[in-house]
């Protein structure tokens, strides 16, 4: 594995292809309050990008335009909220996007935990830690352990689609995650204008 970290924004000679795996750290989980500093991206093959941004700017020109490309799937864990920071922050709507909790959900339903630790756990033998979880992400320099953390959200987030897919395949259910997925973005924008919790289907 080797971890690249890039000051500012991706560098425009880093090109991603069919797919990228997104992972983003923030202050907290408050979009409104909390600024958003590292986006992580990982083509699969082992390697991460950290982009640790400029939060006076948010000046990143080639990340924003990954993040909007509509030849790229963008795979996240849980993409409701790093949808809507992203449109908070960096002023953008990224799509398309996959969800692995999303899918997690909607077919291993025989357990109630869709955690990306449990779920490498069980689909890819992979045993994460979550120490740096509730670290300072705004710090001016990271420090290793921080690096491997972000490093490893995305680092894995291919494997686990794939294996994912067969199984909403398997239960009949890829066309009910497609929806899902291709709702995302409205989800984010409901979540930034006032209806994070509220259910806008249900009867009351």
């Amino acid at each position: 594995m080797t971890i690249y970290l890039h000051q500012g924004d991706l560098p425009e000679d880093i090109k991603f292809e069919g797919s990228v795996a997104v992972d983003s750290e923030t202050m907290g989980l408050n979009p409104h309050r909390d600024s958003l500093c590292v986006v992580q991206l990982s083509a699969g093959d082992g390697d991460a990008h950290l982009v640790q941004l400029d939060r006076t700017s948010y000046d990143a020109p080639n990340l924003k335009k990954l993040l909007q490309d509509h030849q790229v799937l963008k795979i996240f864990h849980f993409a409701r909220f790093d949808v809507a920071v992203f449109r908070a922050y960096l002023g953008i709507e990224t799509s398309p996007v996959y969800c692995t909790k999303i899918a997690s959900k909607l077919c291993r339903t025989y357990t109630d935990k869709h955690g990306l630790k449990d779920v490498c756990r069980e689909l890819g033998g992979v045993d994460m830690s979550k120490q740096q979880q509730s670290s300072d992400w705004g710090a001016e320099e990271l420090s290793d352990a921080q690096k491997n953390y972000a490093a490893a959200d995305v680092l894995y987030l291919h494997l686990i689609r794939e294996k994912l897919d067969a199984m909403l395949a398997r239960e009949g259910r890829a066309d009910l995650a497609a929806a899902c997925f291709e709702f995302l973005p409205f989800r984010a924008r409901l979540d930034l204008e006032g209806w994070p919790d509220q259910d806008i289907f249900a009867h009351s």
